[in-house]
């Protein structure tokens, strides 16, 4: 198990590695991706299930933007937070 932990680790440290290249030569929407496996992979490491992130999610939107999102549910913003939250498996 140690192993197998140890090569996600790696994997992860590699990861990273390609996301500060492709930060660094302007490539954000695939430097966006990598962040999305990155994190995928960190939760993995650390036994975070998508219902926790989730409802880490929902603690950091602030009332104010719950009860705007409630009158205007068609919200460019909130439609695009909605889509920066999605998680893909």
């Amino acid at each position: 198990m140690a192993s197998s932990e140890e090569r996600l680790h790696s994997v992860l440290a590699a990861l990273e590695q390609c996301r500060a290249v492709l930060t660094d030569s302007a490539d954000r929407e695939t430097a966006q991706l990598l962040s999305v496996a990155i994190l995928q992979l960190r939760m993995k490491l650390n036994q975070v299930s998508d219902l926790d992130l989730k409802a880490l999610c929902d603690a950091m939107v602030p009332d104010e933007d719950s009860a705007e999102a409630a009158e205007d549910p068609k919200s460019s913003q909130n439609e695009r937070r909605r889509a920066s939250l999605k998680l893909v498996k």
